[in-house]
Order: structure tokens, then sequence, then C-alpha cells
């Protein structure tokens, strides 16, 4: 546990204490929180702005539910006119960056720290649950809870360790070049991996280059004497990006496209049940192990190379790394996430995320299940959000790619992705195999109608898009989702 005083807090931020503020008030970081929902006794609540809503409004709800001190840009008060206790910021999300990183340096300053940072277009979650599930035997290890990757997530992160944390693995994501450079600032990597760059944001960011130059702050951020840049050997933009510091770089990457990778896949494929399987080689020492994961797909093969790589880096013996990695299963909801109905239908909920690469990733893995079992395969597919000008071109290629791969039934959600099913019928699919349907309900009406058993149904979208709750309907008929907190909850 890690306590700031409100002074301290203050004197960190550039802030400065509300009226009646005690400033020898003793706050603990892990019981921050910027949801006033969340609030218990003790907590520091973060009053930040945000698009739909202002946290100042929530203050008092969070006092209420126990928090002790605001960390806030205005004061506030309370029915009787009081000020509520705050350390008042120009920039309450700053302000959190600058705790994390205060954090990070006592937490270095009181024992042996490894910070570890993960970013890519596709598989960062995944790749973090992989390491922290490698680590956590080896020492105190945090890791993000689900996709905490941005400028509060970070910090949110960061301040759930504590003073003999000994693996602090931290989630990067980004819209806009800039903001990685500021999350590594923050926790200042002693590892930093770049798994892949994709089209992901490719609106946002105004083009696949672009991405690439944000990801590539991660590598450029590592101190040259003591960071090392861990870059997927088969991914040219990653690659390159070893020219953007002069810190150590190892690759991973797959052993039949050559290279100087130090982790290597050698005769990677899948099992009937769609588990990779393969032969996890250690270059350095010459060290190899026989593999079979438990994700789903072939597309995890960079995630399960990063986390081995990195690791080894961290210290893990390659025997350990290995056996962990035979032990693993998906540690996060909505990523390939497989459920069997009592009837024998198959659900692969898919649906946090989603990009040109990890729709065609994901369909190639549902083709193989349905391939190797003879089942017949459904593709549930809504939007994929922030490509740009190339939104149209990458939702119709990806109904071509459904074509072409054979997957038995198509179902696109949404006139946002109705280009998928254009793009179906333009391939030559004919009669209903491709299906366009409006809503998720409507979705869900046409495969309750529909599905049989031995059918497998994979659902996949854009966190946004909200299909994961469509895929969760589907899973479980006789529940359905909270639509505020994703978890199933029964509808009788």
């Amino acid at each position: 546990m890690i306590e700031f005083t409100a002074a301290s807090i203050a004197a960190i931020t550039h802030g400065r204490l509300a009226a009646t503020t005690d400033p020898e008030l003793a706050v603990a970081l892990h019981l921050t929180v910027t949801d006033s929902r969340e609030a218990t006794p003790g907590s520091l609540y973060v009053a930040k702005r945000g698009e739909a809503a202002d946290g100042h409004d929530f203050i008092p709800a969070a006092f209420a539910a126990g928090a002790v001190l605001a960390l806030a840009e205005r004061e506030t008060s309370s029915d009787d006119g009081g000020p509520f206790p705050a350390v008042l910021v120009e920039d309450a999300v700053l302000a959190m960056g600058a705790l994390a990183a205060e954090a990070v340096r006592r937490i270095r300053a009181a024992g042996d720290l490894t910070v570890l940072a993960i970013t890519g277009s596709a598989g960062k979650t995944t790749t973090k649950d992989l390491l922290a599930g490698i680590l956590s035997p080896l020492g105190p290890t945090v890791a993000p809870r689900g996709s905490y990757n941005g400028e509060v997530g970070v910090p949110l992160t960061v301040f759930s360790a504590s003073l003999d944390t000994r693996y602090l693995i931290i989630e990067m994501g980004a819209t806009k070049v800039g903001q990685i450079e500021y999350l590594a600032s923050l926790v200042k990597p002693d590892i930093g991996v770049v798994l892949g760059v994709g089209s992901a944001h490719a609106g946002e960011f105004g083009g696949v280059e672009n991405i690439a130059q944000a990801k590539g702050e991660l590598v450029a951020a590592l101190d040259p004497a003591t960071g090392t840049a861990v870059l997927n050997y088969d991914d040219a933009r990653v690659r390159a990006m070893a020219g953007r510091t002069t810190a150590r770089t190892v690759f991973f990457g797959n052993a039949e496209a050559g290279g100087p990778a130090v982790v290597q896949a050698e005769n990677a494929t899948t099992n009937a049940a769609g588990h990779p399987e393969f032969v996890l080689r250690f270059a350095g020492t010459g060290e190899a192990f026989p593999v079979t994961s438990g994700l789903l797909g072939l597309h995890h093969m960079p995630n399960l190379l990063a986390a081995a790589a990195a690791a080894q880096l961290a210290g893990a013996p390659a025997e350990h790394i290995a056996a962990s990695l035979n032990s693993l299963k998906a540690a996060s909801r909505w990523r390939m996430e497989r459920m069997e109905r009592a009837d024998g239908v198959t659900v692969i909920n898919d649906a946090y995320n989603a990009n040109p690469e990890s729709m065609r990733g994901a369909l190639r893995t549902l083709a193989e299940l349905g391939s190797i079992a003879n089942r017949r395969t459904w593709a549930v597919l809504g939007e994929m959000l922030e490509l740009g000008d190339d939104s149209v071109l990458e939702h119709d290629a990806v109904g071509r790619v459904a074509v072409r791969l054979n997957i038995s039934r198509l179902v696109v959600v949404g006139q946002a992705a109705r280009a998928m099913h254009v793009g179906a019928v333009m391939e030559g699919s004919w009669g209903d195999e491709s299906v366009f349907v409006a809503d998720a309900d409507a979705a869900y009406e046409l495969l309750a109608r529909e599905l049989v058993p031995g059918d497998i149904v994979l659902v996949k979208s854009s966190n946004g898009a909200g299909l994961r709750f469509l895929g969760d309907r589907i899973a479980l008929p006789e529940t359905g989702p909270d639509s505020t907190t994703g978890e199933r909850t029964m509808t009788r």
C-alpha cells in the first residue's frame, strides 16, 4: 500500500488545498476511483471531466459512499455550505499522471522493480494477461484491470501497486500521436513490447504510418542504458522501430520467416479444438519446448511469443515460461471467449475490439474449427470503429473474406457495418448465406430461430458496437446482459 497525505498530493500535482482540508489527511492510492459508484470508505475520488458527464457533479455521491478526499479542478460544497476536502488542480487527469510517476519512483526506491509496457494495434490485453500469468508465481505482480491503457487507466494500474511490487505490467493504448510518449514518461519502462501495427484507429490517426509513429514512441522512450525493446520481427513496421532507439533490442517471430528472433515459434499450427500448438525455441540458450496454448486461434502467436520474450528478459526461466504458456487460458472477457451451450452450440465471443486484421484472424479460426469438425459456422459481425476514410472498403473486404473462407452464414449487424454484407454478396454469396439486420435484437431473434446443435457462432465487433452483450445473450439464452456492467443477470 502506498499512502500520500493531502499536502504531499498538492505538492506533487502543483495543486492547492481547498479550505478546511486537513494537510495531514492520508489516503491510500489503491483506493483511488474515478467513478463515484466505486467509492468506498477512505477513497480518493478523482473528479475528471468526461465527454458526457462532469465528475464534479458526483463529488457529493462519492463522499456519501466513503470518499475522504477529492482531486478536483474546482471547489465544491456540501448541502450545509462547507467545502468538500480536496486538492485543487488545473487538470485532474494530468494530476493523476503526476501521482503515478511519483508512485513508480517510490516503488523503485524501495526495492527491485521491473516495469513492462505493451503496445500494439491488437493483442495488448491478451499479452498482458499472459505476462501476468507467467510472472505472478515469481514475485508480486500488478497488471491492468480489463483494458486500462490510457491517461486514466495507466495511473489506476500504478495505484494498485505497493512498495513490494516486483513486476508492474502496463498496457498502453493511443488514439493520437504523443499519448504513448506521455504514458511512458510516467512509468519509465524497463521493457517495451510492440506487438504489431494495424489499421485500428486509422481514422483518428490519419493513416497507418501515423499509427506506427505513435506505437514507436514506446521504443523511443526507453532508457538507452537500461531499457530493452521487444519487437515483432514478422511485422515490417515494428521491425523498423529498432532504428528509433539505442537501447538493447530483441525480436520475436516465426522461425520459418527467418531473422534474428531470440524467441521463435516452430511448426505452428492449431489442434482440433482451435488451440495453437508449436515448439517454443529460445535462440539464445538453444532450449526448446512443445507448447499447446489455451488460447483460441493462430492469430495469438505474436501475443504468446511476445509474452515469452518479455518474461525471459524479466528473469523468468525458459522452462517456467513454457509450462506457464501450456496452462494459461484467456483471462479477460470477450476476447475469443469460448462458451459451450447445453444444446451443443459453441459461441466464441470476441467482441471487445475489432479491426481488419483481427477480423480476418478470428474468421480464419472460425473456418478452421468448422472444417476440422464438419460443423456449420456463423459469423455475426458488427462495425469496426475509427477506420476513417477507408471504413467502407475495409468492411467490404471483411465480407469478402468471410465468403472466401466458406463461412456458412454471415450475419451483419448495424447500418455502419452494412458494407460487409454488400461485399459478401458481390464476392459470390447467394440466398440467405449473408444477411443484414438492423440491430442486435434482430440478430438475436434470427439466431434464436435458426441455430441448431453443433453450430459454431463467432460474434465480433468493436467495443463501441456493443455486440459483446449479444454474444452473452446467445451463449446463455436464459440470461441477459446488464447494460452498465456487462455482467450476466437473470431476466425471468
